[in-house]
This record gives structure tokens, C-alpha cells and sequence, in this order.
């Protein structure tokens, strides 16, 4: 845009201003209609200037920023809408809760229009004054949606003070992915991660919050989001012994199935769920997906839009878009993940789902996190 303004620029000089005017020469404009002439040709000249300029700058169009998890906002599917509402969409993909809300601080400019987060997360950005309440008569899909997502206020952390300031879009369990060649008994536990015969031979989620949540479930602890000083403490300790039997950390599901295949995987957290089963199984990969008997954690992804965005009503637009059956659908087929439109095929047991939720201190379960992955002794903590 700024080498289309200057250009613009550059035409206008050339047009306007084909010669150096030179006040005071005893050979130019030395008569008084002479001196006006020139100062109405530089008039004219600055207005129709300005007029190339703005209309540069208005053949830009409307842009529109996402930012989102992968597999939400495909080519195609942005290049769809982007046809429809002669817009230009700019989609920015996060790995992280952590690198959501990094990326939504980092005073992008132009800042973010529209985002995806779970719950725990949009109850954060809600009170952190970071989100625009929803007009939901301008989400018309909606109505699509099963009766239990159109209740957007039983859901924890959608709503505050009667506005509506999220729309589900896609959810999952994040239960235990395993290599049934590997494992022949389908392992019932969390605590299976630990498994002294799986050494190497394991893969983990880089993420503080769902590590800590899922451990505290494993150990039996009844609030995995609400921890006290002694519970964070062997926790962390119980995530060092992990490092034992790690291969590595993973962030994106394609590297998840990455490292699964390529160094014969045993165990993984599947922070991705049912997403990451449909990858590996594509890649050639023979695994199951297992809900633990002490419960699993699950995630439910909403659209939002930020207190920042330029163009609510463009903003608005794309979060009903993404409502439409034939957008949600392609979701379900391509990432094997949940829509909210149509039931799924399968689910586990309603009584061992737990919705994540806000946790008692992210910055200090952060702090830890970083100590653990960097290989800080047991010890130490």
C-alpha cells in the first residue's frame, strides 16, 4: 500500500508540477495574474492528489484480522468469505492458550478483530476488558446450533452481566492417544503417562495450564483448576519424574503426529483430541483414544470479537459465517473435531468430562512450567 501511495504520489508530481517554479526570478510570474495562475495550478494540483491517494487507499478494501487455532479458518474457506463480503482476510495461527494471549498483547497494529480461545480463556480475555459484547441478532446461525450451545448462558464464562460475549464453534476431550500396536490392553488411566516401560516412548503438551489440570485429575485432587501451595508443589515434582519418560514436548497437532510416527510413539496427552486421532490415522497410523477413569479434560472453542476490531459489522459477519452448516461441517470431516450444529457420532461418558476453567494462578503455573521444561531438579521445587 505505502509503494501504491508513493507511486500515486510520483504521478501527481509529474502531472501537476512538470517544472521548478522559482518565486522571486525577475523572469517568472513577475505579474500578480501570473502569481495566481501558479497558485491555482498547485491548488488543483494538491486536490486531485489527494483524490488518487484516497482512492489507493480505499481500493484496499476491508480487512479482516483472525486469529485462530489451526484448522479453523482454512484457504478456502477464508477465500469463500473473502468473495462474498469483498474482504481480505489476514488469519495469524496460535500453538497456545499462552501464544493467544501473548499475541493479543502484543499491541498488534492494526490490532485483531476476531478470535477463537476455550472457555477458561474468554472468561479471562471477558474481565481483562479485551472483548466486545455480541449482537446476536446479527448471528442468525445460531439457531442452527443444538439447543445446549443456543444456552449460551449455562455455559461458564460465555456471558457477563446479561451480554453475550462468545458463540461456541468446535469442542473435544483431550484424552490418552495410544499405538494399539504398542499397546494391546487399552490403558485406563492418566497415570499410564508414567509408566516406567513407556520410557522414551511418550509425548506431552507444551502448555502450564492443561499439564498441571490433567496431573491434579491423575492424582485424584477434586478441583484441577482451583490448586493450593502443596498440591502446585507435587505436582510440579510429579511433571519433572514425567521428563523420564518423555521423547519431547509437542504444540501443533501435525508435529504431534510427526514425532508419533516417525520415533514409534507409545503413549501421548492429546491436547487436540479427536483432532489428532483423524491426523494420525490419515498419516497410516493405528491408534486409539481412550477416556481416563478419573476424568478428562475438555475444551469448548468460541468464536469472539475483540474491543478492538475496526469493522464489527464485517467481524460479526465472520462469526456467523463460520456457523453455517456447510463451514461447520467441513471442520468435522477435515479435523475430525466436534461442530455445534449436528450431535457427533461418538462421545464418552458425560461423567468423566470435565470443562476446563479458569485456574487459581496462570502466571504462577507458568512460572513453574518453565522451570519444569527447562530441567530443573525435583528437588528445587
Amino acid at each position: 500500500m505505502h509503494k501504491m501511495l508513493m507511486a500515486d504520489e510520483r504521478r501527481c508530481s509529474k502531472r501537476f508540477f512538470p517544472g521548478r517554479i522559482v518565486l522571486g526570478s525577475a523572469r517568472a510570474y513577475t505579474s500578480r495574474r501570473g502569481r495566481f495562475h501558479a497558485f491555482l495550478t498547485l491548488l488543483i494540483g494538491v486536490v486531485l492528489c489527494g483524490g488518487l491517494l484516497s482512492t489507493a487507499a480505499h481500493a484496499e478494501g476491508k480487512v479482516l484480522r483472525v486469529l485462530a487455532w489451526p484448522g479453523y479458518a482454512d484457504a478456502d474457506v477464508v477465500k469463500a468469505f473473502e468473495t462474498r463480503y469483498h474482504a481480505k482476510v489476514e488469519v495469524t495461527l496460535v500453538d497456545s492458550d499462552e501464544a493467544l494471549w501473548a499475541q493479543m498483547h502484543a499491541q498488534q497494529i492494526p490490532p485483531f478483530d476476531v478470535l477463537a480461545a476455550n472457555t477458561a480463556e474468554i472468561q479471562r480475555y471477558t474481565q481483562a476488558n479485551l472483548l466486545a459484547p455480541l449482537d446476536l441478532a446479527s448471528l442468525p446461525n445460531t439457531k442452527k446450533q443444538l439447543p445446549r450451545f443456543q444456552a449460551l448462558s449455562s455455559i461458564g464464562g460465555l456471558t457477563s452481566a446479561g451480554k453475550a460475549y462468545a458463540i461456541p464453534f468446535t469442542y473435544s476431550s483431550m484424552g490418552l492417544i495410544y499405538d494399539r500396536k504398542q499397546i494391546a490392553v487399552a490403558p485406563r488411566s492418566m497415570r499410564e503417562l508414567w509408566n516406567p516401560q513407556y520410557r522414551g516412548k511418550v509425548l506431552d503438551f507444551n502448555s502450564a495450564q492443561h499439564n498441571f489440570s490433567f496431573t491434579a485429575l491423575a492424582l485424584g485432587y477434586p478441583h484441577p483448576f482451583q490448586l493450593d501451595a502443596v498440591q502446585m508443589r507435587t505436582i510440579a515434582r510429579k511433571l519433572v519424574d514425567l521428563r523420564r519418560n518423555l521423547l519431547t514436548y509437542y504444540t501443533l497437532p501435525e508435529e504431534a503426529t510427526a514425532y508419533f510416527i516417525q520415533h514409534k510413539v507409545a503413549l501421548m496427552f492429546g491436547n487436540y483430541g479427536t483432532q489428532q486421532v483423524e491426523l494420525l490415522r490419515r498419516a497410516g497410523a493405528d491408534v486409539g483414544y481412550v477416556i481416563p477413569d478419573e476424568g478428562v479434560l475438555a475444551w469448548l472453542d468460541c468464536w469472539s470479537m475483540t474491543r478492538a476490531a475496526t469493522d464489527q459489522p464485517l467481524a460479526l459477519a465472520w462469526i456467523n459465517y463460520m456457523l453455517e452448516p456447510e463451514v461447520s461441517a467441513l471442520l468435522t470431516q477435515r479435523q475430525g473435531l466436534a461442530n455445534t450444529l449436528s450431535a457427533p457420532a461418538e462421545s464418552g461418558d458425560p461423567a468423566h468430562i470435565v470443562w476446563i476453567g479458569p485456574v487459581e494462578d496462570i502466571q504462577r503455573r507458568e512460572d513453574l512450567w518453565a522451570r519444569i521444561v527447562s530441567g530443573d531438579r525435583p528437588e528445587r521445587f
